[in-house]
């Protein structure tokens, strides 16, 4: 082991003793609006549908919005054991976020970086997970103190980056793919989010947001897996109304069956 392993390991917290997670996946982007969150909903949706047992960890403490695409709308209650209960989706995905938390799901998390890092440690070692394939971190956008403190907290199996096309948002990601790189974390692939626009009539696709640079970046890190996703409308009239379950996006598969690999 490295000195640099070695410092990085003094940071580790420890899951309760009645919980198991077989691999742990951050999914990250350099900024916000890019659809993140919508990503990893998509992405647990999926894996949960393949019959693997599925968490998501909502870590946008200030940006919370993993309950509201899966329609959770009670706070969380102690167990028994005097661990936290996480949220349970409709279909059986398993969710802890701050919105769970607080009185009203408007209100804001005005805290100080301290708070919200003990929080996310609390929701990664004090949650009844039980037994999961999958824990899904829903990063907050950056690369500043909390993606540090779950870089740091948390062991991640694999990082998936999300993106839209803009020139903007690809300087950016690079950021986030080297601060994975730099934390020693393994790359599972990059989600092109709002790539294009599918004409419903004619069928000819529409670059909304310009030409995109996401592969020059994906190869100059060495990214095999490179997915890009059509702005669908319904995808976000299914977060607003709670049923991203209802969604299925095959375009997602490559990143699964990598998933499947770790």
């Amino acid at each position: 082991m490295t000195e640099k392993n070695r410092n990085f390991d003094q940071f580790k917290i420890q899951l309760n003793e009645g919980s198991s997670i077989g691999h742990t996946i951050a999914i990250m982007s350099g900024k916000g609006g890019v659809g993140k969150s919508s990503v990893t909903s998509m992405i647990a949706n999926k894996l949960n549908k393949k019959g693997y047992k599925v968490g998501i960890f909502d870590a946008d403490v200030t940006g919370p919005s993993i309950p509201q695409a899966f329609g959770i709308n009670e706070n969380v209650k102690a167990t028994e054991s005097g661990l936290i209960g996480p949220g349970l989706s409709r279909d059986g995905i398993k969710i802890i976020s701050i919105n769970m938390v607080l009185p009203n799901k408007t209100d804001p998390v005005v805290w100080r970086a301290s708070i919200v890092n003990g929080v996310i440690k609390q929701f990664y070692s004090d949650v009844d997970w039980g037994k999961l394939d999958y824990l899904l971190i829903d990063m907050p956008p950056g690369t500043s103190d909390i993606p540090l403190t779950v870089f740091q907290s948390i062991p991640i199996d694999g990082v998936i980056a999300v993106a839209t096309p803009q020139d903007l948002v690809g300087m950016v990601v690079e950021k986030s793919l080297k601060m994975a790189k730099m934390m020693g974390k393994n790359i599972i692939g990059i989600v092109e989010n709002m790539s294009y626009f599918l004409c419903p009539d004619c069928g000819s696709k529409h670059k909304i947001f310009g030409d995109s640079k996401i592969d020059q970046v994906s190869e100059k890190f060495s990214i095999d897996t490179l997915i890009k996703l059509p702005i669908n409308p319904l995808i976000s009239q299914k977060i607003d109304q709670g049923l991203i379950e209802d969604m299925d996006i095959n375009e997602l598969d490559p990143i699964i069956e990598k998933i499947e690999k770790l």
